[in-house]
């Protein structure tokens, strides 16, 4: 356990800052997860509907640095591209 009262702050601090990236890489995992369902279903309209949410969302955790830039980049990528040939 920590000794100094700001060694012991740090402590909680971390703890929070876990949590909350815990939650926001789930919210993520469970919309590419949707996301991939409707692809994999052939539900076009479906997927068209859902891929700005999570582009959205994926960005947003990128930008908190949760999420490395260049695999938010490649995820973006490879679910658009899924998305397009399931349109068309």
């Amino acid at each position: 356990m920590a000794n100094h009262k700001s060694a012991q702050k740090r402590i909680l601090q971390n703890e929070r800052r876990r949590l909350r990236n815990q939650h926001y890489k789930s919210t993520v995992r469970n919309l590419v997860k949707a996301l991939r369902e409707a692809i994999d279903k052939g539900d076009g309209a479906q997927a068209s509907s859902l891929l700005p949410g999570t582009i959205r969302q994926i960005d947003k955790v990128a930008s908190k640095g949760i999420l490395p830039k260049n695999r938010a980049s490649r995820i973006v990528s490879r679910l658009t591209l899924a998305v397009n040939k399931a349109q068309g």
